[in-house]
């Protein structure tokens, strides 16, 4: 007998979002952040198991997955780091913050680092243009981005 994709607990929690809507597809984000919360990223697999319990076609989910840049559909490290690289960003230097992080790491965009610990993303708008370049290090918003303040997430 074929193991169950998604476990008991993922599917509680699921079938918990399924009651506040009317339309199973409206929980197709809130469904793919629980399945990333405990595996920390979605799978073929668990996309399609996702797919079944909202009624809906996998690609039409994978169409959701992909349009949402927080939803990893692949494995990412513990704890991800997103550099901002909108137009604002961009202009006070988010580039080299972003070049900052990956030569740290030793890493390449979207690779994981040795251990499996980071991975580095850039992201469309982190909404602190006031205070611009930013980052995300897992929940934690960074502000006024140096390369200093690089060598400074990872001393602490």
């Amino acid at each position: 007998m074929n193991e169950p994709i998604l476990t008991q607990e993922e599917i509680r929690e699921i079938n918990a979002e399924l009651e506040h809507y009317p339309d199973k597809a409206a929980v197709a984000i809130e469904a793919l952040k629980i399945v990333q919360k405990y595996r920390g990223w979605v799978s073929d697999d668990c996309l399609v198991a996702v797919a079944g319990l909202l009624d809906m076609q996998p690609s039409q989910l994978e169409a959701v997955a992909t349009f949402y840049n927080l939803i990893y559909r692949r494995p990412v490290g513990k704890t991800v780091i997103h550099y901002c690289n909108s137009v604002t960003c961009w202009m006070m230097g988010s580039d080299r913050i972003g070049e900052s992080l990956c030569r740290r790491l030793n890493v390449g965009l979207g690779e994981m680092s040795a251990g499996g610990e980071y991975t580095v993303l850039p992201i469309v708008c982190l909404g602190a243009c006031d205070h611009a370049p930013a980052a995300m290090v897992g929940d934690r918003l960074m502000l006024d981005m140096t390369e200093n303040a690089v060598n400074e997430i990872f001393e602490r």
